[in-house]
């Protein structure tokens, strides 16, 4: 059941990259209001942390796993986010094997489990063919090759949410969000409320969005979105 947007009742919410920083923060609050969240992991000492904000630790390595082992971990959720990232310290081989290869395998398993909602935590300028040699030019590939892999799944309800500059002040709860916002910075505390306003607002299926830190409370933000 669905109210304004919202859905009644709780939800079964797996997260990839649990131990992430957005991802701990997301956990939170989909704990705190009363959902059921899982976060996968691929090293069990991260366990502790994911417990301490409400979240069930599933230990899994995205890298090596199998699409039937992760479908298997998303059968009976409500919605799956990837919010998993190689890191700003790795090479250009975990910019494919991570911000490639395991959000297209955590999609292909959503789909295999039959999660139609899905959440892609994208990044601001990611492109296929975007061009250049440094790392970061191949991370914007990967994450443009994992966004265009995602969109094409008819089977998914798919919202791609790709955040600016990010930053660990304390969120304002007041954002800009829109398919394009230019560049901005974007504390992680509010790309995580936007986040859980997402997973459960289906009527942003679709869409491709760009977030930055503005004027707009996050719940009217996402609104704004899903009724356009």
């Amino acid at each position: 059941m669905r109210l304004f947007g919202r859905t009644v009742g709780i939800m079964r919410i797996v997260i990839a990259g649990g131990h992430g920083q957005i991802a701990l923060r997301l956990e939170r609050l989909l704990s705190a209001r009363g959902d059921e969240v899982a976060g996968i992991i691929r090293k069990a000492e991260q366990g502790d942390d994911l417990r301490a904000a409400g979240a069930e630790p599933v230990l899994l390595d995205l890298e090596s796993a199998s699409v039937d082992e992760v479908a298997a971990r998303l059968e009976g959720a409500d919605a799956a986010v990837f919010a998993a990232g190689a890191g700003p310290g790795s090479g250009t081989g975990r910019k494919d094997t991570v911000d490639r290869g395991a959000a297209v395998l955590f999609a292909d398993a959503a789909v295999r489990a039959g999660v139609r909602r899905f959440v892609m935590v994208s990044s601001m300028g990611a492109d296929a063919a975007h061009q250049g040699d440094e790392v970061f030019d191949v991370y914007l590939r990967a994450k443009g090759e994992a966004d265009a892999h995602v969109s094409r799944q008819r089977a998914l309800d798919w919202t791609i949410l790709r955040p600016g500059s990010l930053t660990d002040d304390a969120g304002t709860g007041l954002v800009r969000l829109e398919a394009h916002t230019g560049r901005g910075p974007v504390p992680r505390d509010d790309v995580a409320a936007v986040l859980a306003e997402l997973v459960d607002t289906s009527a942003t299926a679709g869409l491709t969005l760009e977030l930055v830190g503005g004027s707009t409370p996050v719940s009217v933000a996402v609104k704004s979105v899903a009724g356009n």
